[in-house]
């Protein structure tokens, strides 16, 4: 059976001039307190806090450099894994500390989906899906069955697949193949889903895809999105974080950070001044 993790109940945010946007009361999933992260002698976060809300898309954006991906990338503990890293802060799921938890089991929890495509090349449509469940320790064939194929219609990519699953998971356009590692990390119902520039590297029909896909996702977890492109940023996110050389530099609902930002930078780089 796979394993299950007991979490403690959703709590509510305190305020934070940082981290909250203006009163927010709302179910946290994840909130990062301090946090700095580098590489050797270099560092690239700056004392970050933040907080992002259950059942919500928060946009990340920024210039590149700026640690974005950095920062998502501690979220689920793979920074730490990068040879000369450097990490220090607090990360809390669901109000437990991230460093209480195996980082396999993090995984499960905090799932994440890259900026290209990466299907297990060796293996089938089903069977990429059905990795994590089999890394967790799931056996019995009709529930991984059953699960692959909820996976794949949150993913919506059922209908494209459902009479191929034995093929090559690598046999798909490079649309169906972020799909389908979207549906990988879905497989093991994660409460997080991070997505690190997910649509780069896709043309405007399957990127339209994705962000249609992203919108059905958040009713049943939180979606935390790095993009360079605002106007996605726009379409897809309920709050959206600007960062700036390693700092957080506004982080509030993302129409007012698109139409009444509260610091000059912020407005200096969505207007095209900079980055």
């Amino acid at each position: 059976m796979v394993k299950t993790l007991a979490m403690p109940p959703q709590y509510i945010p305190d305020s934070s001039p940082q981290g909250s946007p203006g009163g927010a009361s709302q179910a946290v999933t994840l909130e990062v307190r301090h946090l700095k992260a580098g590489y050797g002698t270099t560092p690239v976060l700056r004392d970050v806090n933040i907080k992002f809300y259950d059942t919500k898309v928060t946009a990340i954006i920024g210039p590149s450099g700026c640690g974005k991906s950095t920062m998502i990338r501690c979220l689920n503990r793979m920074h730490e894994i990068t040879p000369g890293a450097s990490v220090e802060g607090e990360v809390l799921l669901e109000g437990k500390s991230i460093l209480a938890l195996d980082p396999v089991e993090l995984r499960r929890h905090v799932g994440m989906v890259f900026q290209r495509p990466n299907p297990f090349p060796s293996m089938s449509i089903f069977d990429n899906v059905a990795s994590g469940l089999v890394l967790n320790g799931a056996r019995n064939r009709p529930l991984i069955a059953e699960r692959v194929e909820d996976s794949l219609r949150k993913a919506a990519l059922w209908d494209e697949v459902k009479d191929k699953l034995r093929q090559p998971g690598m046999s798909l356009s490079g649309g169906q193949q972020q799909r389908l590692c979207i549906a990988r990390a879905l497989a093991v119902e994660p409460r997080v889903l991070l997505m690190d520039e997910p649509c780069s590297a896709l043309d405007p029909i399957a990127t339209a895809r994705i962000e249609e896909l992203m919108l059905g996702l958040k009713n049943n977890l939180t979606i935390i999105i790095v993009t360079h492109n605002m106007q996605q940023a726009a379409r897809v996110s309920d709050y959206t974080a600007f960062m700036l050389t390693g700092e957080l530099v506004e982080f509030t609902q993302t129409q007012q950070i698109f139409t009444k930002p509260s610091d000059k930078r912020t407005e200096d780089y969505i207007t095209g001044r900079f980055g």
